[in-house]
């Protein structure tokens, strides 16, 4: 091969105008990300496991029975979810730093600004899950326990009852990243603030649609209690995108 061929390759790769290079090192890093991730997740879910037996008693702080199980699987199973959640809640730090540095390195945001949106979004994403844990999920269990009768009475599965608490904790989670995603948006330049502003009776429709699906319950109460907060969330977001707007 001839060196100067060579030389004139490697100074083409090395060149930041070259695209193939940025996707080369970005596809790099991703599966190495994806690699720590499953690797971490394991291990900590394993940690965990010996754990969630504890964990478990303290999600049935507003359960006033027992739970039942139907399948010799069902209580191992329960508790490795238990554990899984457990693994996702610490690991998200670590997720939403190495998305910042992706950003960082790939769309030319700040080193600073990456990291008031990891720190804003821990913040929201434990807020979340608080909100539901302590306001949501005791309303809405108490509510569906009041069904019962003597002619009814509850049988709880182990299994039903984690699915529940864990999807509900890590969607009200997720939720509460509305704002920071309406930011990143904005300071990508994929869309203007205004437009928030413009579609907020869509987004109101959208947000009483979520607050039917995530509450646990169907009485307006609960779903004013999710509602009410994913409204606010979504002002808030219009606000701070616009005080980060480029323009």
């Amino acid at each position: 091969m001839n060196p100067e061929h060579t030389a004139d390759s490697r100074q083409l790769l090395e060149g930041e105008e070259y695209p193939a290079r940025k996707l080369i090192l970005f596809l790099v890093q991703f599966r190495r990300f994806i690699l720590e991730l499953v690797i971490s997740f394991f291990i900590l879910t394993f940690i965990f496991y010996w754990y969630a037996p504890d964990i478990l008693l303290f999600l049935q702080v507003d359960l006033d029975q027992k739970l039942a199980f139907f399948g010799v699987m069902e209580p191992v199973l329960a508790l490795l979810k238990i554990a899984s959640v457990l693994a996702i809640l610490v690991l998200a730090p670590w997720v939403l730093w190495r998305i910042a540095q992706v950003m960082v390195a790939t769309v030319g945001l700040t080193k600073a600004f990456a990291a008031i949106l990891v720190v804003c979004g821990l913040l929201l994403f434990y807020a979340g899950a608080s909100f539901c844990f302590f306001v949501t999920l005791p309303f809405g269990i108490n509510f569906l326990l009041g069904y019962q009768s003597e002619i009814v009475k509850p049988v709880i599965s182990v299994g039903k009852f984690v699915n529940f608490t864990g999807l509900f904790l890590l969607g009200f989670g997720l939720i509460f990243e509305i704002p920071l995603v309406m930011t990143i948006l904005c300071r990508l330049g994929i869309c203007h603030y205004s437009t928030f502003s413009r579609i907020r009776r869509y987004a109101i429709l959208v947000i009483a649609i979520l607050a039917a699906i995530l509450t646990p319950t169907p009485d307006v109460i609960n779903m004013a209690l999710m509602g009410i907060p994913l409204y606010l969330l979504y002002e808030t977001g219009i606000l701070i995108a616009r005080l980060n707007s480029r323009d």
